[in-house]
């Protein structure tokens, strides 16, 4: 319906214009479009004032403010562009006006919409904390390429340039840069992959699949670098990262749990066992009381009964420190508890052999793995 009444009414600016001598046609256009340019500066501001009252965060007042002035800018250019009947230009003058007209309008929208980008990006990170500000580059260089691309193309089309070869050019040498570039263009999109999985961010410690463990320190378009345990700087191409079994030891939650596997003597009282595993993990300040620590029996070796103390800390780059305190709070408990950490043990029989079977006399030794509690004979 508005689409309707607003055709009617350049009908109706038409048939007026082709009514009026030349020069009042063109007095006309020239006022109706500043008087334009001029409502949609004012009536835009007063609805930007509204919209963004409504809209939390600031992208939306970055778009909107941005865009506004190539709005006016472009009435007034679209007025220009039809003030060329009235004043009568001759053919190729024409075309020549109006593929600049239209340049110009092209120009502004490119550059609004570039510094439109950069603005609305660093507003999303800074209003929003599940964005990582690590990936507003590749954003902004894809924004970049698409917004210079597509204004490219019609600058040339006004100007009638034919991009056929050049399509055909550029085809060829994207062919030959994709064969070139491959690793850098896997890497790029590897990030991008990376980003929208989530997979992790900077600060979180992630395990990767050579064992390594680290915090994730920076996050670009090509790699991401990541602090090992030593102090060491590891940079990692994201395509082998996106391919590969990654561990985010930061989600959901940053508490992660650790074990510390210990055998008792065979023989020892399994509750005095785990009651003082737990003293150990209760007088231990870096294991928290929630979730509470907690003992399994995991089952029977051939030299101890294999028990397992579990228990939780508040981040994962203390687990070293933490299981090496454990440890050693085990060791002096059970010292003082008697209770007993036993070792393997081999037990060895000789017997005297025959000299036709074992050779010059010598002796034949059976080796028997026996358990801690044998006697030495």
């Amino acid at each position: 319906m508005q689409l309707g009444v607003l055709g009617e009414w350049f009908d109706g600016f038409e048939r007026t214009l082709a009514g009026l001598p030349d020069w009042q046609a063109l007095l006309l256009i020239v006022v109706v479009s500043l008087g334009v340019a001029r409502l949609t500066q004012v009536g835009g501001d007063v609805l930007i004032r509204r919209v963004t009252r409504r809209i939390d965060g600031e992208v939306d007042d970055v778009v909107l403010r941005g865009v506004h002035p190539a709005g006016y800018v472009t009435v007034v250019l679209v007025g220009a562009y039809l003030a060329r009947e009235p004043i009568g230009l001759n053919g190729a003058l024409d075309v020549g006006v109006t593929a600049t007209i239209l340049s110009t309008i092209t120009l502004v929208w490119m550059v609004t919409l570039l510094r439109v980008g950069r603005k609305a990006s660093r507003a999303l990170v800074e209003s929003s904390e599940g964005i990582d500000g690590s990936v507003v580059p590749i954003f902004q260089n894809v924004w970049t390429l698409l917004v210079l691309g597509v204004g490219g193309f019609l600058l040339l089309a006004y100007w009638e340039i034919n991009v056929t070869p050049l399509l055909a050019s550029a085809g060829v040498l994207g062919i030959i840069v994709g064969l070139a570039a491959r690793d850098t263009i896997a890497n790029f999109f590897g990030s991008i992959a990376l980003y929208f999985d989530g997979t992790y961010k900077v600060g979180d410690y992630i395990v990767l699949e050579t064992g390594e463990r680290g915090r994730v320190e920076d996050i670009s378009i090509r790699s991401t670098v990541v602090r090992t345990r030593d102090d060491v700087l590891v940079t990692i191409p994201n395509s082998r990262l996106n391919s590969a079994t990654i561990v985010n030891e930061s989600v959901p939650e940053r508490e992660r749990r650790i074990r510390v596997p210990v055998g008792v003597a065979y023989g020892s009282d399994l509750d005095r066992v785990e009651e003082t595993l737990l003293s150990v993990a209760d007088e231990e300040s870096l294991v928290l009381e929630q979730p509470t620590p907690r003992v399994r029996v995991r089952g029977f070796g051939d030299s101890a009964v294999d028990v397992e103390l579990l228990c939780w800390i508040r981040d994962p780059v203390l687990r070293g420190r933490a299981s090496h305190l454990l440890n050693k709070g085990v060791y002096a408990a059970f010292a003082e508890a008697g209770i007993g950490i036993p070792f393997p043990q081999r037990e060895i029989h000789v017997v005297e052999g025959d000299p036709d079977t074992a050779g010059d006399g010598a002796a034949v030794r059976a080796v028997e793995e026996v358990g801690p509690g044998a006697d030495d004979d």
